[in-house]
């Protein structure tokens, strides 16, 4: 097959793309996947992108139509990321919850929030594509990963393409063979060691998992580097200092400061990176909503006016939805407040809440999108921007209040800072994968408007099936921190975090030390990215250092080993008598890692879910560890080194 461009200027038709049976089978993928997500995401405090995953089913299942095309399996892949994505409100949502404010999840406020807030995102980042997508110069490493993917699996039959699909087919299979046997406990999942420095602990962590490694060398030695300063900061400087003399074992100790301290502090470095994120990319921004209107122009004087890879969702229409959005957001904050301490103050708290999250989602939607470029969707700290929102929600609704009230009143201040910074999360939460959906839209020829309208789709799945996997699982777990509780309660670790700071903010007690130092060291993050990019040097972007600073040594550092790995392999294929095409084989590869870990993750929490058990296929104990270690750190060194060789094959 050829590519779509070739197609679509050879015979001047378009291919089949937005149909309906890629709109059901986008929907069942999402409604497995978000369930999936949901648990695991409250169970470990991460969750997994879906585009690769739904890319993979789209094809094995459309491959039995002989009308299907690889823009309609990008429209299948595009509906199921976005809910997969979505998954994440839980990182709020749940937080009412733990304050006692719910004692379950109302389905239609809790639908209809998780809706109308992912809508808003699709809308705020339409016209971020020729900003960031298309003229912002960043890898999104995902939508490459999954372009390759839709690529391989319905272009023409050449030898490279051949190859790059058996590639696929066997870094994927790899993949999930090591995960397999990693559920088993034979090989461990993650190998730590924690240990004391003259009185001060701190430790050592790596995740075994062929995803982050892959995703490594998609970003990028710049971003692996950025995030090991970031490693280094947080872990081996700041730690040791903060846990100087504090009596305790050494794991445990190191782990209580990382979450309490290092996070705020990572989180000030974020912060302040967001921002500096913000002013350098306004301009593109403005330069995307001025296209935006071109286009929009272009496309009323006739269809012939705008190519098809050009045509993004109307401006008018753009704006137009989010104006009709504020009537539900407007209904819900009504409901959310009726009969309680805040009604009497109802109509000017809305309507400072309507301008809220209007500023905010274009912030959010233009930092997140930067973010999930620079990084990928599955690796942005989502939840670090969750804070941020929460901070900024809580500290102007303590302005309002004058920091007063009753404990009644303040308990309601929680609750409501927690329902709007839900709304303004789940903008997060699609922006952060709608530009990368829409850079894998770009790379296989497809129209923007009918992928963000598949988008829209797709939050619309998600938010279907979320209410009811949060209100089931509370209802058989609970959650850590909530009344009544019990021992096997989900440790839902970012709402727990999110609403300590909404209640540390409005009750006066929150660790702005950490915050405020965290900022500091942002500001000199900027100066020495600005230092290094005009000596010409290796840049060091200080989100990604925030990041590396916030996220767990666990996952960090596999990222930043993959980037290396990357760096190594794409060196060596400079020297190889067809350079791109070794490099493609290199993406390739770290794409089936992706495939592969994703997948059976995503059967893994199927299981998971059905037996109740956190380890349902486990063949050893706790006595079995350090062998799992060892055994785990070498077959997955070994493997990972065999992996690269057949790469290196398939590129000759």
């Amino acid at each position: 097959m050829a590519s779509t461009a070739d197609e679509l200027s050879s015979t001047g038709r378009e291919m089949r793309e937005f149909t309906f049976r890629a709109v059901l089978l986008g929907g069942a993928i999402t409604l497995v996947f978000t369930a999936a997500n949901v648990y695991l995401g409250l169970r470990v405090g991460l969750t997994f992108a879906t585009s690769i995953p739904a890319a993979v089913i789209s094809m094995a299942i459309l491959r039995w139509f002989a009308s299907s095309t690889i823009l309609e399996n990008n429209i299948v892949q595009t509906i199921a990321s976005a809910a997969g994505t979505l998954a994440a409100i839980i990182f709020v949502l749940p937080g009412l919850v733990m304050i006692g404010w719910w004692t379950g999840f109302p389905y239609w406020m809790t639908a209809a929030a998780t809706c109308v807030g992912g809508i808003l995102g699709v809308m705020f980042s339409v016209p971020l594509r020729r900003a960031l997508v298309v003229g912002g110069g960043l890898p999104y490493p995902e939508g490459v990963a999954a372009a390759e993917v839709l690529k391989c699996g319905s272009g023409e039959e050449s030898e490279e393409n051949a190859r790059g699909l058996r590639l696929i087919v066997l870094s994927s299979v790899t993949a999930a063979t090591f995960s397999l046997i990693a559920k088993t406990r034979i090989f461990a999942e993650e190998a730590s060691t924690f240990f004391r420095v003259g009185g001060s602990a701190t430790g050592l962590s790596g995740g075994l998992s062929f995803a982050l490694v892959g995703a490594g060398h998609l970003v990028g030695i710049s971003v692996g580097m950025a995030m090991l300063l970031g490693l280094v900061i947080g872990w081996w400087v700041l730690l040791p200092i903060l846990t100087a003399g504090v009596a305790g074992e050494a794991a445990q100790v190191a782990n209580d400061v990382f979450r309490a301290d290092v996070r705020f502090f990572g989180a000030g470095v974020i912060g302040i990176a967001a921002i500096w994120t913000l002013i350098k990319i306004i301009g593109p921004i403005a330069g995307g909503i001025a296209g935006a209107l071109r286009a929009s122009k272009l496309r009323a004087a006739g269809a012939g006016a705008l190519p098809l890879i050009e045509r993004d969702m109307p401006i008018g229409i753009v704006g137009g939805t989010i104006l009709v959005a504020l009537l539900p957001i407007s209904l819900l904050l009504w409901l959310f407040i009726a009969d309680g301490p805040l009604a009497a103050h109802a109509v000017p708290l809305i309507l400072g809440t309507l301008v809220f999250v209007l500023i905010a989602g274009v912030v959010i939607a233009s930092v997140c999108g930067y973010m999930a470029g620079l990084i990928g969707a599955s690796n942005s700290p989502i939840s670090g921007i969750g804070i941020l929102a929460i901070l900024a929600a809580s500290l102007l609704l303590a302005a309002w209040y004058n920091g007063g009230g009753s404990p009644e009143e303040i308990g309601a201040l929680v609750a409501y800072a927690l329902f709007a910074t839900a709304i303004v999360f789940g903008i997060a939460t699609i922006s952060n994968d709608n530009l990368q959906d829409l850079k894998t839209g770009q790379l296989v020829g497809a129209t923007p408007w009918r992928q963000q309208l598949a988008l829209v789709f797709g939050v619309i799945f998600g938010s279907i099936v979320i209410p009811p996997v949060l209100d089931l699982l509370n209802t058989a777990y609970g959650f850590a921190g909530a009344p009544g509780a019990g021992p096997d309660a989900l440790p839902a670790p970012q709402a727990a975090l999110i609403s300590a700071l909404a209640t540390g903010v409005l009750g006066g007690d929150l660790n702005w030390r950490m915050i405020g130092f965290g900022i500091l060291a942002g500001i000199a993050v900027i100066i020495l990215d600005a230092i290094l990019g005009r000596a010409g040097k290796l840049r060091l972007p200080p989100l990604a250092v925030g990041i590396g600073i916030y996220l767990p040594m666990a996952v960090t550092l596999p990222v930043v080993i993959g980037a290396v790995l990357g760096k190594i392999y794409e060196t060596r294929a400079e020297r190889m008598a067809n350079p791109e095409r070794a490099k493609r084989m290199g993406v390739l590869l770290a794409t089936g890692m992706i495939v592969g870990d994703s997948l059976l993750n995503v059967a893994f929490a199927g299981v998971v879910a059905a037996t109740g058990s956190g380890a349902p296929i486990a063949l050893v104990g706790e006595e079995f560890e350090l062998i799992g270690i060892i055994a785990g750190v070498t077959a997955f060194a070994a493997t990972v080194a065999w992996l690269y060789s057949r790469a290196r094959r398939a590129g000759t």
